[in-house]
């Protein structure tokens, strides 16, 4: 029964290789991210930008060969990669900037603007998964 319902969840080999992969990128991306922002009084977009593009490049190259082991070749599989990062970074963050601030409207800018990059990292994960295991690298070579 709890086979059947992991199943269904995809949640597999691929899935718990993905998450060390993610928690790789997510210790990388996070000290880029909250340093750019902390640290080098970077803005908001441009902080979550770095961290994605950055640990994007990493993700890329593990997840293609150790996660999901793609033998796809080319350009195409890297374009697909790189809309669906933009369209993961773009829903992820767009949508946590606004409903934390929101949320958290009595806080101070720093703190929502924190508490919105943990958010937006965790909604970027889970699209960006789903978006890599079931359009990019679904297909083989």
């Amino acid at each position: 029964m709890i086979k059947k319902l992991l199943k269904k969840f995809y949640i597999d080999k691929a899935f718990l290789k993905f998450v060390i992969v993610g928690v790789i990128n997510t210790l990388v991306g996070s000290a880029i991210m909250f340093g750019c922002y902390n640290l080098l009084n970077w803005g908001y977009e441009i902080s979550t930008f770095a961290n994605v593009f950055l640990t994007s490049i990493l993700s890329y190259f593990l997840n293609k060969h150790f996660t999901f082991k793609n033998g796809r070749r080319g350009v195409l599989p890297i374009v697909e990669f790189a809309v669906n990062i933009a369209v993961c970074y773009f829903v992820g963050y767009g949508v946590a900037k606004p409903l934390v601030s929101w949320m958290l409207s009595g806080l101070g800018s720093v703190v929502r603007d924190n508490v919105s990059m943990l958010v937006g990292m965790v909604l970027f994960t889970l699209l960006n998964y789903f978006g890599q295991r079931f359009i990019v690298f679904s297909k083989q070579s």
